[in-house]
């Protein structure tokens, strides 16, 4: 299939406003996990998910956390200005989180019009003050400028003090004091995101340890979720629809065990899927030109497709490792903005656990990349079989 000519029309599918998943279950691994393999659909239950994976797997998580983005300021004469933090102007999300003083993020505000550009709101919470100073607009989004007092607190303390959990658009309820806690996965570490990873959601710490416990290799990396993850997709072809950057970060010794790995890996959610392919796509650069800067070392929309589709992954690993080690790092920190649809030849995933995607989204782009025109089917029956869609969903387990 020519990627390029894909119309999102045909990634449709009626989704009744009664399945998206609004809270949590009670307990993370009782939601149900839909199981495709060898063209087989099976119902199951997520805490039993070792069941259907084989012997020493090779699973790979999402270690990112969701900041609390979302921030409410009030005008003298009450009315409110919703403002979404959506990524910093200057740093990468780790650094960004370190800022201390001042700090520029690019933001969506709900109630744009009632805040004059470079007049400042101010939050108060005890001893500690945020302001906040709209400055120009950059398409749908803005430059904010932030500041604060005490100037020796990070910015990642700053939004926990006064930000809310940016709960996804689809969910039409304000923020709770549970999801605090439950959109969050239960291993998240490093703070960067602005949406959680979803498929994380439904793991326990007992369900972890089992997995480890039956000697499945367990991987972490970091793709931080950008606010783009739910931008819808507006043009009638592919092509014409830019994909949204994300951060990713991994260790030299995570590319170390994939190179030693004999197995493919079982990517946990679409941003991991999308940091290993990205990995993959990074190492054929590596070998294209040994000698590419880090500021070139970035994996665009349209890469996959672009570049040369022959090198195993073992060789590509090898040769992005090799490009660490005489750069002398300890972990690589760049961009991707990888689209993965039909088309798309997967490189090191041999499997996906993922939550239901949105109608004509990139996501599902995603999921049909894997399936083929079975998609249609499996949702059908998720649809069919009372299981719940979206961040606060059910998960399925889903094999190349």
């Amino acid at each position: 299939m020519n990627p390029y000519k894909i119309q999102i029309s045909d990634y449709n599918y009626i989704l009744p406003d009664n399945r998206i998943a609004d809270f949590p279950l009670e307990k993370r691994d009782e939601s149900k996990l839909l199981v495709y393999k060898k063209k087989q659909i099976q119902d199951a239950v997520f805490l039993n998910l070792p069941n259907y994976l084989d012997p020493e797997s090779y699973i790979v998580f999402n270690n990112t956390r969701v900041v609390r983005a979302r921030l409410c300021f009030f005008k003298e004469n009450g009315s409110k200005v919703e403002v979404f933090c959506l990524e910093s102007t200057e740093f990468e999300p780790t650094q960004a989180m370190m800022q201390k003083h001042n700090s520029k993020w690019l933001c969506f505000i709900g109630g744009a019009k009632k805040w004059k550009t470079n007049t400042q709101l101010k939050l108060e919470i005890g001893n500690t003050i945020l302001y906040a100073v709209k400055r120009e607009q950059v398409g749908k989004a803005y430059i904010v400028e932030f500041s604060w007092e005490p100037s020796v607190k990070y910015f990642a303390e700053i939004l926990e003090i006064f930000g809310n959990i940016p709960l996804p658009p689809y969910i039409k309820r304000l923020a709770e004091s549970i999801d605090s806690e439950r959109y969050q996965t239960v291993y998240a570490k490093n703070k960067g995101s602005v949406a959680a990873p979803t498929a994380g959601l439904h793991f326990t710490e007992s369900l972890l340890q089992r997995l480890k416990n039956e000697k499945h290799n367990i991987e972490e990396l970091t793709l931080h979720v950008g606010a783009g993850t739910f931008k819808p997709v507006e043009a009638e072809t592919i092509i014409d629809h830019e994909m949204h950057n994300e951060w990713i970060d991994f260790e030299i010794s995570t590319l170390e065990n994939l190179s030693k790995s004999t197995k493919k890996c079982i990517a946990v959610g679409t941003t991991s899927m999308r940091t290993l392919e990205s990995i993959y796509w990074l190492g054929v650069k590596c070998i294209l030109n040994p000698k590419i800067e880090i500021s070139e070392l970035t994996i665009k929309q349209w890469d996959a497709f672009n570049l040369p589709q022959n090198y195993d992954p073992k060789i590509a690993i090898e040769a992005l490792l090799d490009w660490a080690n005489r750069n002398k790092l300890k972990n690589i920190s760049t961009q991707t903005q990888l689209l993965i649809a039909p088309g798309y030849s997967f490189k090191l995933c041999t499997a996906l656990i993922t939550n239901f995607h949105q109608p004509k989204s990139t996501l599902l782009l995603l999921i049909a990349a894997i399936l083929g025109d079975s998609w249609k089917e499996i949702y059908k029956h998720a649809l069919d079989n009372d299981y719940r869609f979206l961040s606060y969903g059910d998960s399925s387990l889903l094999f190349i």
